[in-house]
């Protein structure tokens, strides 16, 4: 969706470009955009040289080395990042731990884990679902029993993204099983280091290792390491995933992947024309554009509020509802214009350095892949379907 842009908005804009254009190495650019696999140190490159630019906690507080950008500033900087080919930054220190750090930590752990965030001294997983407690995550067991100036945690997380990288988890525990389930849990700060902690790889149908489970044997955390008070921890999860959801709908993502999407599909043929001329398959691109536009609005208006003090509430599970679906959306499109040639899987041609001729066009490998990798974000951060019961609830009093 065009925009139109103040002169000061445009301004930043080519800000934003030209630190692209000189800070991002175009190797880096190529394979996030070829649809390689991305390792630890280019996650790693990335965080330093954001941070050392000072754009890299951008939602967060200025106080608290955030940037103070405007509503329109933060949606300008994602887009442009998107477009250049910059890798993702990792959510779980920057998007999901440090909000909640900042709005329910004690002064002590912001003055420590805040600036380890920002500096990449610390990579952070997330302990929060379960074999068992998936989106019903109030149904958990791992459990955390006071003894002394430490928890005793024992249980198991499982889906733990990039955990065999991490450094620390932030866990939810149950420490009070006499109560409703929501108002026994408390949320903890566990290094990853810690005698009793076992992680095992979890690989998926793209034959990735992106996801874990981790074990908890009579590990020992520190009392200091609880955030906010035992038995409160739910209300502090419930306050991260409104974080994490906005992030899974991914507007800068969804629209770049419109973008190759229509250009796919002005190159593959169907009857002698391209198939962007197809009256049903151009029919169902235009319907995924215009929900995206719809989206993008609908972003920009939560972005605002949050710019204006406001939190993401139940708007962030509508967002995350129909972000999912567009992004899925994208994909099968994409699968569907490549017909045969979306089949064909070479987990090795991921690879940085892999040469051996492509099969199809060169951007065909990948597709298989993506298609697997979209069909996990309308479950992830809390499914769909559990989405619309909290929509139905907060808002229609159902």
């Amino acid at each position: 969706m065009d925009m139109n842009f103040t002169p000061e908005e445009i301004a930043f804009r080519d800000e934003v470009r030209a630190f692209l254009t000189e800070r991002l190495p175009e190797p880096l650019s190529a394979k996030v955009k070829g649809g390689k696999r991305l390792g630890k140190t280019d996650y790693e490159l990335w965080h330093q040289r954001l941070n050392e630019r000072g754009w890299l906690a951008w939602h967060w507080p200025q106080e608290h080395g955030g940037t103070g950008w405007t509503a329109i500033e933060k949606h300008i900087f994602e887009e442009e990042c998107v477009a250049a080919g910059a890798p993702r930054v990792l959510p779980f220190g920057l998007n999901m731990l440090g909000p909640v750090l900042i709005k329910f930590g004690s002064d002590a752990q912001r003055a420590h884990y805040l600036p380890r965030i920002l500096n990449g001294d610390d990579w952070w997983c997330q302990g929060y679902s379960e074999p068992g407690s998936g989106s019903d995550l109030a149904s958990l067991n791992t459990k955390a029993v006071r003894d002394g100036d430490h928890y005793v945690v024992n249980g198991q997380k499982t889906w733990t993204t990039l955990g065999h990288f991490a450094d620390w988890i932030f866990c939810l525990v149950r420490t009070d099983s006499d109560c409703k389930p929501q108002a026994g849990i408390s949320f903890l700060l566990i290094d990853m280091a810690t005698p009793g902690i076992t992680v095992r790889p979890i690989i998926t149908l793209d034959g990735e290792h992106e996801v874990n489970e981790v074990f908890f044997d009579d590990v020992r955390v520190p009392v200091g390491n609880l955030v906010g008070e035992e038995n409160k921890g739910w209300t502090y999860a419930k306050y991260l995933l409104t974080y994490e959801r906005t992030g899974i709908a991914g507007v800068a993502f969804a629209k770049t992947g419109l973008a190759h999407l229509k250009d796919v599909a002005a190159k593959q043929m169907k009857g002698g024309r391209p198939l962007s001329r197809d009256p049903l398959f151009a029919a169902r691109v235009a319907q995924v554009e215009i929900d995206l536009m719809a989206m993008e609005t609908f972003n920009l208006r939560m972005v605002s509020a949050a710019q204006s003090g406001g939190v993401p509430g139940v708007e962030s599970s509508m967002l995350k509802i129909k972000g999912t679906e567009i992004r899925q959306e994208i994909t099968d499109l994409l699968r569907r214009a490549l017909g045969p040639y979306a089949a064909p899987f070479v987990p090795e041609a991921l690879d940085e350095g892999y040469n051996e001729p492509p099969v199809g066009p060169d951007y065909a490998n990948p597709v298989a892949s993506q298609y697997f990798n979209m069909r996990k974000v309308s479950i992830y951060g809390g499914s769909n379907e559990i989405q619309k019961n909290i929509v139905a609830k907060m808002m229609l009093g159902l």
